[in-house]
Order: structure tokens, then sequence, then C-alpha cells
């Protein structure tokens, strides 16, 4: 191939002169200003890392269920979604879920908060910042080689680059796998460009791929990348080398597959089976053509342009740029591959950025040197006109995403895992309800109830009936095999699982809040008190969950904190019960103890009424009235909304607080 060079006969000797060589002794130009790169490293990370600043603590719910199944290995009960669950592998990343097992084990996650962030937010946060770090260090080494005396300048471009690339921000830095993903992408092309002959670069190559394949079942791809270079540089004992890089990568993965054969009974991830992963068609591939309008068409024509240049001369920088490209092509081809993903920002792009990115500042920087005045001005000129109309429309999706960030930890833990929870006690649920509801990762990190995944991520039964089609199969399943007491649905979910309000009421569940086309439903046989103490929590729930959903909308979504330690067993934010004793508490509105004392309809239950005022409660209750007054409940009094606080815990769980007025039975039927 003529772009790329031919290596000399001897192996052991590099293409490019002395002072061009990676350990150049001092004085020579690579070893000129070795502190430049060092500092545009630092200083491009820091601009990735002030961009990210504005997302807060925000953390996508699909990286808490990762935490979920963190949580549960360092707990001992394995690759569960939580305790009592059975094996499904409802995580696509185990490379990141390792990361975090090993934080958590040196308790820097899951533990609670560094100064008032919760870890569960900040080590995320910071682990993907050193990966930036690490992938600007990559890009060095690339750039030493290549263009070693602005090498500073290449990594500067790139840092550049990727802060300019809001969706490389966001995805890197929301608790997902994207940060060490581009981190692999990058030591492998490192690798890559340092002239990898020999039987030890075909290994750590395949050591990388592996990386990259454990971090995201698309990154298998870039095992391809190193036969590919290997065999069109044409290298002495080639063929040797790709068999060695072959059989290392196919040892490791094949061993990871007999893994998770053997553990979970499927050779790919259920949430691949949820998804529906099909073999791509040619239409598919549209979506490379999104991901380089997104990047912004005229920024990659004057890259592209800028290429051409390099690519036609020869030298180290020709090389260099040309090996780069064999990965980034398998990057975008994986993600052309890949069905559809619903999140906004092209989540799966992250290698796309990081290796464009480097190609585009190595060129681009490489083009400059060699231009004259004239060629400079005209290249600086096109190079800025392309990035203000890259940048201006870029800036209309990430406005979108700024004004509603993609469902967030915080939201889901609120909304679903403390509301839940909340319904559970409130409602009088029995131990171990379950809930089935699509949204799980802030659920699983909160709830006390057993959770049923109506995305079927982390459930095999879903998933194999979503990837069938098969829309009947998923409302048998949850409705009489299952047959939870709570369960949500909304929005596409209602048609996706065809779990209508109308099949739910002809199935025994009634609303205790409606949303869209959906909403939060009870199962009616399962709540002692039947019809009055549903009506008293519908009450309760609406003005909470309209503010909820308020602030979402409105106010950029949860980008704060949700607490220090997101633990099973708590329920909405807020004291509603005053601890009194040990593992005692009184409710603040006394009547709600009277709603739960009338629908025990018994001795015991009636106890718990207010002394001298059960008879006048009973009355009022059969008239179809609440209480108008409210009096103090005695020091005594039994827990009413409260339940026993899990084996360890050593004070009762809160509930929500309660309203502060009266409400009538009038009031709770609206």
């Amino acid at each position: 191939m003529k772009i790329l060079n031919r290596p000399q006969d001897h192996p052991s000797r590099s293409l490019l002169p002395a002072a061009r060589r990676p350990g150049a002794p001092p004085g020579s130009r690579a070893a000129a200003r070795p502190w430049a790169t060092a500092a545009a490293v630092a200083a491009g990370t820091a601009l990735v890392g002030w961009r990210a600043a504005g997302l807060g603590q925000w953390i996508v719910d699909d990286a808490a269920v990762t935490f979920a199944y963190v949580r549960s290995v360092g707990d001992g009960l394995g690759p569960v979604q939580q305790a009592g669950a059975g094996p499904v592998e409802g995580y696509s990343n185990p490379a990141w879920l390792a990361l975090l097992l090993v934080g958590r084990a040196l308790g820097l996650f899951d533990h609670g908060a560094w100064f008032g962030v919760a870890d569960l937010a900040l080590f995320p946060k910071a682990l993907a910042l050193v990966c930036v770090a690490g992938t600007l260090a990559c890009v060095g080494g690339i750039a030493r080689v290549a263009l070693p005396e602005r090498a500073w300048l290449v990594v500067l471009g790139t840092g550049g680059l990727l802060a300019a690339s809001y969706a490389y921000v966001v995805w890197c830095f929301s608790g997902l796998e994207n940060s060490l993903y581009g981190l692999a992408a990058a030591a492998l092309a490192l690798l890559l460009v340092r002239r990898g002959a020999g039987t030890g670069p075909a290994c750590a190559a395949a050591g990388l791929a592996l990386l990259a394949a454990l971090t995201r079942p698309d990154g298998a791809v870039l095992a391809a990348a190193y036969p590919a270079v290997a065999l069109l540089l044409r290298r002495r004992a080639a063929v040797r080398d790709v068999l060695v890089h072959c059989a290392v990568f196919a040892a490791g993965y094949g061993g990871f597959l007999l893994w998770r054969h053997a553990t979970f009974g499927l050779w790919v991830p259920n949430t691949a089976v949820a998804k529906a992963q099909q073999a791509p068609d040619t239409a598919e591939f549209a979506k490379v053509g999104e991901l380089i309008g997104y990047a912004g068409w005229a920024l990659v024509l004057v890259c592209a342009g800028c290429a051409g240049l390099v690519l036609a001369r020869p030298g180290p920088v020709r090389r260099a740029a040309g090996v780069l490209c064999v990965p980034l092509a398998l990057s975008l081809f994986a993600y052309g591959a890949l069905a559809p993903d619903w999140m906004p920002l092209y989540r799966f792009a992250t290698p796309v950025w990081v290796l464009g990115s480097a190609v585009a500042a190595l060129t681009v920087t490489a083009a400059w040197r060699s231009a004259r005045v004239r060629g400079r001005v005209l290249l600086g000129c096109a190079l800025g006109g392309a990035l203000t109309l890259s940048l201006a429309g870029q800036g209309v999706r990430d406005e979108q995403f700024r004004a509603e960030p993609t469902l967030s930890m915080c939201w889901v833990a609120e909304r679903y895992g403390r509301t839940f929870t909340a319904y559970a006690d409130r409602l009088a649920l029995r131990p171990g309800a379950t809930v089935v509801l699509p949204d799980l990762g802030g659920t699983l990190l909160t709830s006390r109830l057993r959770v049923v995944d109506l995305a079927g991520l982390t459930d095999r039964r879903i998933a194999s009936a979503y990837a069938s089609g098969d829309r009947a199969g998923v409302r048998g399943y949850v409705l009489d095999e299952v047959r939870p007491a709570l369960l949500h649905a909304h929005a596409a979910w209602v048609g996706r699982t065809g779990l209508t309000p109308a099949r739910l009421a002809a199935a025994g569940y009634v609303p205790l809040y409606r949303e869209e086309n959906g909403g939060d439903f009870v199962l009616a046989s399962a709540v002692p008190g039947g019809a009055e103490r549903i009506a008293a929590v519908r009450a309760w729930a609406k003005p909470r969950i309209d503010r909820m959903r308020h602030l979402k909308h409105a106010e950029r979504g949860y980008l704060g904190g949700c607490g220090s330690r997101l633990v099973p067993g708590s329920s909405v934010a807020g004291p509603a019960v005053a601890p009194v004793g040990a593992g005692r508490a009184v409710p603040r509105a006394p009547e709600m103890q009277a709603l739960r004392a009338a629908s025990h309809r018994g001795k015991a239950a009636r106890s718990a009424c207010l002394p001298g005022a059960r008879g006048r409660i009973d009355q009022r209750l059969r008239r179809g009235a609440r209480p108008a007054t409210t009096q103090p409940a005695p020091a005594n009094a039994p827990q009413l909304g409260t339940r026993p606080a899990p084996p360890g815990t050593a004070h009762p769980i809160p509930l929500a607080p309660l309203r502060s007025a009266p409400v009538t039975l009038a009031e709770a039927r609206r």
C-alpha cells in the first residue's frame, strides 16, 4: 500500500530518524520540550473536565444498573440485580464494572460522600477524568512519533476538539464505560503507530482489544485493527504476529464467553437480547452520515483535505495518519452496525470522537507546518469558519440535552425507588411485594421491593419476548405469572407491552397516579383496607409527583444530588416520622393512624387509635368524612407508616411527610 510506508528489512530498526524516535537522546528535537506535551495533556484534560462540570452530579440511570451489580458482587451475592434475584447479565461493561468494584473495595465508591458529593457520582466522574488524561497522553505518544516538535499542539488540538464535542463529554461523564472505551481505543492506536512488530506487541495489542471488548460488546471489532495494519504494512513475519495476536485474543475472549454461558446461560449479554440486536443491513449504516453531520460537514471536509495533503507526501506523519485510520474505520463500522439507540448525542460513538479528533489534529498541524504564509492564512480562515458552523450545528442538539438531560439516576431513585417504597408502606403491602417498571437503576439502589425490569435488561423472560416480538407474552408473564402488587408504565412502554390502563383495570389494577398514557398502578386485592386507603395514598402522591415532574421538565432535571448514599429502605426524601426510643416512631398526622386502625377491623388495630377518640373517628369514617381536628399522638403510639428496619440498620426507615392539613375522603377520591 503506497500510503503506508514499508518498514526496513531489519525489524528492530525504526523508520524514524534518531531525532524523531521515541526515547531520543537529550538535545534532540523530540526531547527538547517534553514538558510541553505534558502541559498540553493537563490543559486538554482540564478543558474537558471544565465542560463536564456543567453536568453537575448527573449520572444516567443505565449506569446505576451497573452500580447495583457492583454492590451485589461486592456484598458476595454474585452477579445479580438485587438480593434474592437469579443471575442475569443485565450489564454489558464487565471491565468498567471491575474498576468500580475495585473502587468499592478501596472505600472510594458506594460508601458515602466526598466533600458533600455522593461517591456514586463523584468516583465514576473522577475515574472518567483519569481516562481522559490517559487518552490525551496516548495521543501525545502518537504525536511524538509522527510530529515530535509540535506534539504539544496535536495534543492541545485533540483536547480542544474533544471538549467541543458535547457528545463525548456527556457520555464520558455519565457514569457509563465510555471514557474507558475511548482510552482502550487510543492506547491500541498508539501501539499500532509505534511499530508493533514481534510477538510482544502482538500480545499487547490483543490485550488492549480484549479490554475494549470487555468494556463494550462492539469493542471486539478493534481486534481486527492489528492484523489489518500488520498485513497492510507487509511487515516481516507479519503472518506469524497476526496468528499470535488472534490466538491470544481468542483465548482471552473465548474464556470469558465460556464463563458467561456457564453463569448466565447465554453467549451474549441479556441486554443485547432485550434490545433485539440483529445482523445489520445496508440502510443502518446511514447512521454514520448522521454522526458526520453532527460533527459538521464543513469541519470534516477541511480535515479530510488536510489529511489528503499529508497522505500524499511520504514521511512519518503519513504513516501515523494512515495507521490511525484503520481503528477509526472499524469504529465507524461498529457504530453503524449497532441497533439505533434511544438516548441522544450518539452514546456509542466515543472511540470515533477520540480517533477522529486525533487524526484531525495531527493532519491539520502537519498541513499548517508545511504550508507557506498564504496557505496558512487560507487554512486558518477555512478552519475557523468550519469550526463556527460545526459548533453552531451541534449547539441546537446540545441545548436540547441541557434543557432536560437523559433519564438520571437521582430522578429514578426519587420518582420510582423511593416513591414506590412509600407506596408499599402507606398501602400496607406484604413484605417482599413486587414492582414492575422499566426504569431500573435508581430503583434497584433504593427500593426494598422485589423489582422486575419491564425493559427486560435484567429479566430473561421479558428480554426473550422482546427479541421474538411477542408482546402478548410480555403481558401474560407480567399480569399472570409475576402478578405484581405495584406496576408502572408510560410513554412507549405502554405501546410496546400492551399494558394499557384498560387492560390493567381488567386485571384488577387501579391507578395511584396517572402519567401521560400510563402511570402508577396497584393491585386492588393486595391492599388491606381497599378503596379508602388507595384514595388516601392517591391524594398523597399527586402533589409530590407533580412537583417532581415539574422539577425534571422545567428545571433541567436532577443535576444535583439525591443523598450521600442510595440504599434500599429509604422512602421519599424528607422527615416523615419523629423517632421515639429505639426503633419506634410516631407519625406526624394522627389521622393516618385512624385510617389504618379502621381498615384492620380488629381489636389490635383499633387500639392504635387515639384514646377517647375511637368512637368519633369510626362514626366520621362511616359518614364518609375524615377527622377535622388532630391531637398530638401519645409517646407509646404504635408505628403506622413505617416498617421494621432491615437487618443491620440501627434506625427506623423514614417515610415522606404527610399533608399538614386534614384531607377529607371526598378530596381523596377527587
